[in-house]
């Protein structure tokens, strides 16, 4: 709570400093002007103000500030003898005019915008709150933590989608990622998670609820142009039951989950390959494969997107996830989860080019 707290101190100190910045640039150059010998004509550079208020001031300041710096050029012709090059005082009052009526005008364009993306972000963040809505910390005996870094800085939802669900069965979970992005991947990914959570209850085994996630997912793709064929996603199914020691996974064309059990960490690969979701033709009769391993109290289990695996590094190679992992201190779920998004942002230089969930599991002893 502290870290936070701090953390909007000093973003708050920053858009105030911002905000004062062409208040500061007036008297500098105002300064300046008298500072130096009159010949250079430092006034000029009163200008600057107005033309930076625009890129942060509404504009009615803007404006404001334009006069100011007009008001303050005459107060320096004045005082320092400029008047008597009246062509040079007319010159800079013109000057500062024509860029106070720009600047107004971009301030105008620059607000309007910005409600635009407010209005954008809005219905994003409703979204968001549909698709991804919170993971319990807690489910039975589970506790869980979830990641999502969006690649673009503005991005709030994509075709990146995990949901976990506490069942009859016991603890139900699926981690996926759409082919594509833009609203058909958030639309795919919406009625995925939308009959995920609503065949999880019911579905008597992984391998049916798989099947039931294909079918529903086909009829939806048959409303989207083109090509139904290529729409797909891949995923991961988990179930954790109540009782026992162990979890039950089927993947479905997903990067493997990685297993941590007795300070090893090691890749959950399939015995059996499964087809993504929409393309369950390619089982030609065959069902899918449900793989059970054992989970046992205090072991992590990571679910995540190949944004993962295929964040490059400054030599354009992947990153090296299990070798990071057997490196990590995982005594919990947010640990290995704030290790995976530092290591990711370091190997990348900052430079994360694609969408990236995950979700971190542990077995406790007991049942929250």
């Amino acid at each position: 709570m502290n870290y936070s707290f701090r953390f909007r101190r000093a973003g708050s100190l920053r858009e105030d400093l911002v905000l004062i910045a062409p208040l500061a640039l007036t008297a500098i150059i105002t300064v300046l002007a008298y500072v130096t010998p009159s010949n250079l004509y430092f006034s000029r550079f009163l200008a600057l103000a107005p033309a930076f208020a625009a890129s942060v001031w509404p504009v009615a300041r803007t404006v404001a500030i334009g006069v100011l710096a007009a008001a303050i050029d005459v107060v320096i012709a004045v005082t320092i003898g400029q008047m008597t090059e009246e062509h040079t005082y007319l010159f800079t009052l013109a000057v500062i005019a024509c860029v106070t009526a720009t600047a107004a005008y971009a301030s105008h364009v620059r607000q309007q915008r910005e409600q635009t993306l407010a209005d954008v972000r809005a219905v994003a963040d409703t979204t968001q709150k549909v698709l991804l809505r919170p993971v319990p910390e807690h489910l039975g005996r589970l506790d869980l933590e979830t990641l999502y870094l969006a690649a673009a800085a503005q991005a709030r939802v994509g075709g990146d989608f995990y949901e976990a669900l506490e069942t009859a069965h016991g603890v139900r979970l699926i981690l996926g990622d759409v082919r594509g992005k833009g609203l058909p991947a958030v639309g795919m990914a919406s009625a995925i998670v939308g009959c995920f959570r609503e065949a999880a209850y019911d579905e008597p085994d992984l391998a049916r609820l798989a099947r039931r996630l294909d079918v529903s997912t086909s009829r939806y793709t048959t409303l989207l142009p083109g090509d139904k064929m290529e729409y797909f996603a891949t995923a991961l199914l988990a179930e954790i039951p109540d009782e026992g020691s162990v979890v039950k996974i089927v993947n479905l064309g997903h990067p493997p989950p990685l297993l941590f059990h007795a300070g090893a960490v090691r890749e959950v690969t399939p015995t059996a390959p499964s087809p993504p979701i929409n393309m369950g033709a390619l089982l030609s009769g065959e069902d899918y494969s449900i793989d059970t391993v054992l989970f046992a109290t205090e072991d992590q289990l990571l679910l995540y997107t190949d944004g993962v695996t295929e964040t490059r590094g400054h030599t354009g190679a992947f990153f090296p996830l299990v070798q990071y992992a057997g490196l990590w201190d995982v005594d919990s779920p947010a640990r290995l989860l704030e290790q995976l998004h530092r290591d990711l942002v370091d190997y990348s230089r900052g430079r994360l080019d694609d969408d990236i969930a995950a979700i971190a599991i542990r077995a406790s002893a007991t049942t929250a």
